[in-house]
């Protein structure tokens, strides 16, 4: 896969224009940026960015001809609502020019996912797709689950929908191949076979239980299963089965036949019947009331490593054709894509997306939308899947907007709330104290907005849990009041959930009030007698308390965001608690990686021996220079 377009790539040919318009009406202010930018633009392909008048990024848009399409913007008559909307935000546009369109579409895409604009399509689920990685850099090669950057040497076979997917695959791997999963240092030290060989999952060649060729020839089946020859691999193992029989080792025979019900059964959990299709990602698009979901299914060798739904923000007033246009590019940001995409409709700019999505992966990329035969089958499929998963979606939409609407009745608020945040805090013994904000919003749970604090105020007292909330609440809307003062970027809280009673309640609303901010509605949630779930008491800033019947739906809904407060809190907790009990003094120092490090601690066993350490000592030390010595001594004796 070759690597995305970046705008160091285009540095040398990069032209940047600002232009600010000044005492006219918005419309007509935006309209003048543009059109005094207009004077200086080319007739190349490029990208452009629109930023508002605090120098956000608005929009993204790419362009064959970059004269020509911003020119458009300046026809204010023939605008939808939406662009007239951010032509009137408009105060300044950046310019990027490129060789060819395919390289400004590449980069168009890498920007969007970068600022993500609010007037821009947008990919909301974003994470890293899971892969299973085959290891080469050892004698035995190894089988991994692996997300992120691919830089280990190896061959990688994904994506997947869902760690879901991969552990299932990665089950039948070890079953089938009996490929170790172990790490390399765990592998080194082994004096007997782990528990894995026992269970027959791994043919333990830590303990030389298994040939070199031997597990080489396991290694190439499993590329060859991972490559879609399964029936190839089925065979093989039949043969082997049958030979074991006749030769009267039935054990072995027994090992062959278990192998091959490991087989029989991954064939099994393939859902969907793509044999014969290669290497595909099939995408449909369904819409319904303003919403879009698009369902992707992931088909490789023949074989389904799941599927997934997706709905992109920010597609009111969008055709259907440039949302899917604009997902696939977000989509193939991160992901590789294969060589053959299937859709449901054709694109206005499909050679376009070709050629760019063929530069992206090194490789030939075709997009295809299928009359007839088992590629149109699939993609029915992946057409019902979608409306499916849309109508679930609105589905649980309308049952969240209901639980909104009753939590706006039950706490008085002026109407349902957008953003409700929670707080907690999580410590022991005043020991690692960490503070945690968790958002939900009238789609779910916000992952991408959760924040942790950690508490390093000098004034708050250890184990002082109101002084904790206070700190954290002050820092929260310090910086809320900085960044968004005007609260038009939807980041302000309709409702604060705080986990406790009547004090916290109390703590909360006067660091509010001595910042100023009077309009934000606080309510606690605290544990009834003896703690019991279900019997919780809510606490309003004014002292009055209520209860909720044990089977209301707003009742669990509240303890949903509770809980999830509460586990982010213990999580962010027990990370710093882990991180702290392996610190040692060496972090601190400057210059001292985790290689040199290693190399002192190594050479004189422990930090403490390395702080009393003379400098003739340690300049000694493999690995430490002078002039590391000097430092690491410097640094330790401030006053020497």
């Amino acid at each position: 896969m070759t690597d995305s377009p970046t705008t160091d790539r285009f540095h040398e040919e990069k032209s940047a224009y600002t232009v600010r318009g000044e005492g006219k009406p918005d419309i007509e202010q935006g309209v003048a940026a543009i059109r005094n930018v207009l004077a200086t633009l080319p007739l190349r392909p490029g990208v452009y960015r629109m930023h508002d008048a605090k120098g956000e990024v608005l929009y993204v848009g790419k362009a064959r001809a970059l004269k020509n399409r911003v020119a458009n913007y300046t026809q204010v008559a023939r605008m939808t609502k939406r662009l007239v909307r951010m032509v009137a935000q408009t105060r300044s546009m950046t310019i990027v020019t490129t060789n060819t369109e395919a390289e400004a579409l590449l980069l168009e895409a890498q920007l969007i996912k970068r600022y993500r604009p609010p007037y821009n399509v947008l990919l909301r689920d974003d994470k890293s797709f899971p892969f299973i990685l085959l290891r080469e850099d050892h004698a035995f090669p190894r089988v991994q689950k692996h997300r992120g950057a691919r830089r280990a040497k190896g061959q990688y076979y994904g994506p997947f929908a869902s760690a879901g997917s991969v552990t299932r695959t990665l089950n039948a791997l070890q079953k089938l191949f009996l490929l170790r999963s172990c790490t390399d240092s765990f592998f080194a030290n082994r004096s007997r076979p782990c528990l894995l060989h026992q269970i027959k999952r791994c043919s333990a060649p830590c303990v030389d239980r298994v040939t070199k060729e031997d597990y080489a020839e396991l290694v190439a089946d499993a590329k060859a299963f991972l490559g879609g020859k399964s029936t190839q691999v089925q065979a093989k193992l039949g043969e082997a089965m049958t030979a074991a029989a006749e030769a009267m080792d039935f054990e072995l025979a027994t090992v062959f036949r278990d192998r091959l019900r490991a087989l029989t059964y991954i064939q099994g959990t393939q859902a969907i019947n793509a044999e014969g299709i290669g290497d595909a990602d099939v995408f449909a698009l369904a819409c319904r009331s303003g919403t879009m979901g698009i369902q992707a299914f992931f088909i490789r060798g023949g074989q389904n490593w799941g599927h997934r739904s997706f709905f992109p923000a920010h597609t009111a007033e969008v055709p259907e054709d440039e949302v899917l246009a604009s997902f696939l590019m977000q989509f193939y940001e991160e992901v590789p894509p294969a060589r053959l995409i299937l859709l449901d409709r054709e694109l206005p700019e499909a050679d376009l997306l070709c050629e760019a999505l063929s530069e992206r992966a090194g490789r030939k990329v075709s997009l295809k939308q299928p009359q007839r035969g088992d590629q149109k089958k699939l993609l029915a499929q992946a057409q019902r899947n979608a409306v499916e998963a849309l109508d679930r979606r609105l589905a649980e939409s309308t049952t969240q907007g209901k639980l909104m609407q009753e939590v706006a009745d039950l706490f008085e608020l002026d109407g349902p709330p957008g953003r409700i945040e929670c707080y907690d805090n999580s410590h022991i013994m005043g020991t690692n104290m960490v503070g945690a904000m968790i958002v939900m919003g009238a789609e779910g749970l916000r992952k991408n907005a959760y924040r942790k604090f950690n508490i390093k105020r000098p004034d708050t007292i250890a184990g002082d849990d109101f002084g904790m909330m206070r700190e954290v609440l002050q820092r929260r809307f310090e910086r809320l009041e900085k960044e968004d003062p005007d609260r038009k970027g939807g980041e302000w809280p309709d409702l604060l959930l705080i986990d406790g009673g009547k004090g916290q309640v109390s703590a909360v609303a006067a660091t509010l009030e001595e910042m100023g901010v009077q309009d934000v509605p606080i309510v606690g949630i605290s544990k009834g007698p003896d703690r019991n779930a279900g019997r919780e008491h809510f606490h309003t800033p004014d002292g009055r308390e209520s209860m909720l019947p044990l089977n209301s739906p707003v009742l669990f809904f509240l303890q949903r965001i509770r809980d999830e407060a509460h586990r982010f809190a213990i999580g962010a907790h027990r990370a710093k608690r882990a991180k702290a009990f392996t610190a040692s003094p060496l972090d601190e120092v400057p210059g001292i990686g985790p290689a040199r490090k290693k190399a002192l601690l190594m050479h004189f066993g422990t930090a403490k021996a390395v702080r009393g350490a003379a400098l003739e000592d340690l300049e000694r030390a493999p690995g430490v220079s002078t002039a590391v010595a000097r430092t690491v001594w410097d640094y330790f004796h401030p006053g020497g």
